[in-house]
């Protein structure tokens, strides 16, 4: 089934500085659980490279009601005007369907949590997000609208940690990762480096990093209050030991919190030259 496109050109069509036109839709996924996505791409037939993006997550039911969706917009664009057919799901469980219904120990839609501190799922978690981007590979190489081997995945906060996930699987579509601030349980009551089982955190990613072998980027910003240097620096440690793939930058202090980094379109000019020396490589 093809997806319904429900919206073209919501605002006036960009432009790259090279002149490139670029074209952006929100659309209805008829994938295994039905999500929205913000599209945005070259304008053409393609087929292009594809570049999925991952958002973070909110474990209130009520900041998951009001999620934009529309989410890093000018991030987006900056990949499409690369010549990428850029699609950023809305995650299930977000806007209308943000409902928790505890059944099976899951939550309606809504499929991420990790569960009590004391026992964080933090495996399962990343794996429910990553699973999705499958999905989306799968159908988007079906509609022959996307390059089948040369997918890019590019992921924040636990939308990072689902791609950390995803790389465990080594998907052989999938020629690229990056992230940003990826984890997950920060800011635990709203605290500020306040983390859920931080040592479980560290564990976990040492788990996928033993059989991900995808090229990946990290950055974390010094000014993260959810996943700060001395979190981050201990996870790459862990990951790369255990024989993952990952290029590692700790990006300077950003705004009043850095966790968001990418969400600033004044951060563009920051990250892009690392991500564009990054993806020329994998070429």
């Amino acid at each position: 089934m093809a997806a319904l496109v429900l919206l073209i050109c919501p605002l006036a069509p960009a432009r790259a500085d090279d002149n490139v036109p670029i074209q952006e839709e929100v659309w209805a996924l008829p994938l295994p659980l039905p999500m929205f996505a913000y599209v945005v791409r070259p304008v053409g037939d393609g087929p292009f490279p594809l570049a999925i993006m991952n958002h973070g997550v909110s474990l209130k039911a009520v900041d998951r009601g009001f999620f934009p969706l529309v989410e890093f917009r000018d991030a987006a664009k900056w990949f499409a005007k690369r010549g990428y057919f850029v699609v950023a799901p809305v995650g299930t469980g977000y806007g209308a369907a943000a409902i928790d219904v505890p059944e099976h120990g899951l939550y309606g839609p809504f499929f991420a949590k990790v569960g009590n501190c004391t026992n964080p799922n933090f495996h399962d978690a990343g794996r429910a997000l990553a699973l999705a981007d499958l999905w989306i590979i799968d159908y988007m190489i079906a509609e022959k609208r996307v390059l089948p081997k040369d997918v890019v995945v590019i992921g924040q906060s636990a939308g990072g940690w689902a791609s950390i996930a995803l790389s465990s699987v080594n998907p052989p579509q999938v020629k690229a990762i990056i992230t940003f601030a990826a984890g997950r349980g920060g800011r635990v009551d709203g605290k500020p480096n306040n983390n859920c089982a931080p040592d479980r955190l560290v564990e976990a990613t040492a788990d996928f990093g033993r059989t991900s072998r995808v090229p990946m980027l990290w950055f974390y910003i010094e000014n993260d209050t959810f996943f700060g240097p001395a979190l981050s620096k201990r996870m790459h440690a862990a990951f790369t030991a255990a024989g993952g793939r990952a290029e590692y930058h700790l990006m300077p202090p950003f705004g009043n919190e850095g966790h968001f980094f990418i969400g600033s379109p004044d951060a563009i000019p920051i990250w892009s030259p690392l991500v564009s020396k990054f993806l020329d490589s994998q070429k």
